[in-house]
């Protein structure tokens, strides 16, 4: 689903200190932990095609419109597969196209094994995945199945009648024994996960929108229908799966007050149901494990204490899940998303990124990411904007993503250093998440110009902006009216533009991309950080069968120093966003130098 950041974590602790009571869930029997099996069977260095890919993401409704709705679609996506190939990518994730009414942009699904209309039909997909496999392309979809939309059949056939056949496809708690303890909900406007339903006099629950009620995976006709569903696609070709929100399939269906040990932290509770793992293992060996395919958790709630869980091989779950830790950094505590003025510090920030290597350093195999479709645009947010450094300080993050010890996710745009659009109003926004959150600020008293403010900085919707191919009309993504603004700075930062010129920030992600392809120590590599204090400067080294490169990443507008311990002036430059890298040491700003020993 969607990045929902841990500072909204806080804010959900806040409104719950009221309710939350001293009590233990009734859990049931959790899964077995892989805690002891860590030390064996060492696999975080194992060959594997979908640790050494570079994943690109595509958020379809922005990325190409062929039929001048308005609307991205996949005859679209078709029209640039060369475009996507000359990048030099391996894979390409695609957020959801299957049916859907589009209460949270196709996050709520109605039909898991259609194309929704406005993206186009099935023979669209086909045509489209045979295009990707000809130019050696994979396709990686999205897995929607902690939720379905209230449009869906199943939920159709729930609501209907207490005694229907598929009531128990969804959690529903009947109105006569109460109302059930509180759980928060992500989407609601009042943040309540319990939604009221006349036809059957209950409540159902839903850790989302309203529109998005919970799937219950304590069914096993559920599990059944979602590796139904999931082969259906492998069968058709597809390569592999992205999982929303995965860690909170399981509930414990007694649903009692949130336990006084989580301290209000819904999003960790959400993570510690009882059987997820049983039943990833039971995906994996009746889907996953039957095909040569990839999957990697949205690995909300997760952190480095039970990760291995998830993606160490032995545990036979999944290969890979991404962390919030990073992308959560620098907010104020008990808002929704409300940047410190401070900024945020290098220091914490390399401390998070370092702790998530060392997580997977023996075993499993991380991820590594800045921007996707539910964040800003990784420029705006942890580079710089501003016209002198744009283009430098974009280099110098893809260079981050693109030389860590992880497989890297790179959000579409990005290459071309895209930036955030910055609405001033909240009429101009589309997502849910922003237009909710904003009413939730309104109707607690909260500053809502504050609010808004914020956003220019970290809503979704700066991520979602059409995908600027040139500089006509629209950045040449629809003949029609885009279904979201396109950015102003499209003249200029754009595909057509960037194309033919050799120091463009598309070229140089090009080149990045070749460097670790041709450098396995760039993607296998250990990674030791140096200069861990310094506040100014990330710098690391990657090692690999005794090959050593070091990095060099100044994060500030500013010129700062370095101490590697290395003599730079001995060791040969691989690549960097000047024309001529440091060789002392002393890095200008936003300057990204690779050096090889």
């Amino acid at each position: 689903m969607r990045n929902l950041l841990l500072a909204f974590v806080s804010f959900a602790a806040m409104l719950c200190s009221a309710m939350c009571q001293n009590s233990t869930p009734a859990m049931n029997q959790p899964a077995t932990s892989a805690a002891t099996a860590r030390d064996a069977n060492t696999d975080g260095n194992a060959r594997k095609w979908w640790k050494e890919a570079v994943v690109y993401q595509i958020y379809p409704r922005s990325f190409k419109d062929s039929d001048g709705d308005g609307i991205g679609d996949l005859k679209g996506i078709i029209s640039k597969l060369d475009y996507l190939k000359s990048l030099g990518i391996d894979v390409i994730w695609l957020n959801p196209i299957y049916g859907s009414p589009n209460d949270d942009n196709g996050y709520d699904i109605s039909d898991y094994q259609a194309i929704m209309k406005e993206f186009g039909t099935m023979q669209d997909f086909d045509d489209l995945l045979k295009g990707m496999h000809a130019r050696g392309l994979k396709l990686v979809m999205d897995l929607v199945v902690n939720h379905s939309s209230d449009e869906h059949e199943w939920f159709k056939q729930s609501r209907s009648s207490r005694d229907n056949p598929y009531r128990n496809y969804y959690h529903w708690w009947p109105a006569e024994k109460g109302k059930p303890a509180h759980r928060w909900s992500f989407f609601d406007v009042n943040a309540d996960a319990w939604k009221f339903d006349e036809k059957t006099n209950s409540y159902y629950l839903h850790y989302f929108s309203q529109k998005q009620p919970d799937l219950n995976w304590e069914n096993p006709k559920v599990r059944e229908e979602v590796f139904f569903m999931m082969r259906f696609w492998f069968d058709k070709g597809v390569d592999g799966f992205r999982m929303d929100v995965i860690p909170f399939i399981s509930k414990d269906t007694s649903f009692p007050p949130l336990p006084a040990e989580y301290h209000g932290d819904y999003i960790r509770y959400y993570a510690s149901g009882p059987y997820t793992h049983d039943y990833l293992r039971a995906m994996n060996k009746e889907a996953l494990s039957k095909y040569d395919v990839m999957s990697v958790a949205e690995g909300i709630g997760v952190t480095t204490a039970d990760a291995l869980d998830y993606v160490a091989a032995d545990r036979h779950e999944l290969n890979m899940l991404y962390h919030f830790e990073g992308v959560s950094l620098g907010y104020l505590p008990n808002s929704h998303k409300i940047p410190d003025p401070k900024g945020y510090s290098l220091v914490e920030f390399k401390n998070i990124y370092s702790k998530w290597d060392a997580a997977f350093a023996s075993k499993g195999w991380g991820t590594i990411y800045l921007g996707n479709h539910d964040q800003p645009r990784m420029t705006t947010r942890w580079g710089n904007d501003a016209p002198q450094w744009r283009e430098l300080s974009s280099k110098m993050l893809t260079t981050f993503l693109l030389t860590m010890r992880a497989t890297p996710y790179y959000y579409a745009g990005d290459e071309l250093g895209m930036t955030n659009i910055k609405f001033d109003r909240i009429e101009d926004y589309q997502d849910i998440e922003t237009r909710n959150w904003y009413q939730l600020e309104k109707t607690s008293g909260q500053d809502v110009q504050k609010f808004l403010e914020a956003a220019r900085i970290t809503a979704r919707d700066n991520g979602r902006t059409p995908f600027q191919w040139d500089r006509t009309t629209n950045a040449g993504f629809t003949t029609g009216k885009p279904w979201l603004k396109v950015n102003p700075n499209s003249t200029s930062v754009n595909v057509a533009s960037e194309e033919g010129d050799p120091n463009s920030c598309l070229n140089y992600f090009r080149t990045m991309v070749r460097l670790r392809k041709n450098n396995p120590v760039l993607i296998y590599g250990k990674y030791t950080l140096l200069d861990k204090d310094n506040p100014d400067v990330y710098a690391y080294t990657r090692e690999l069968d005794g090959k050593k490169v070091l990095v060099l990443l100044n994060f500030k507008d500013k010129s700062a120093s370095v101490a590697t311990g290395h003599d730079l002036s001995k060791a040969k430059t691989l690549l960097g966003n000047y024309p001529a890298p440091s060789t002392n040491g002393k890095l200008r700003p936003y300057e990204a130098a690779i050096y090889e020993w």
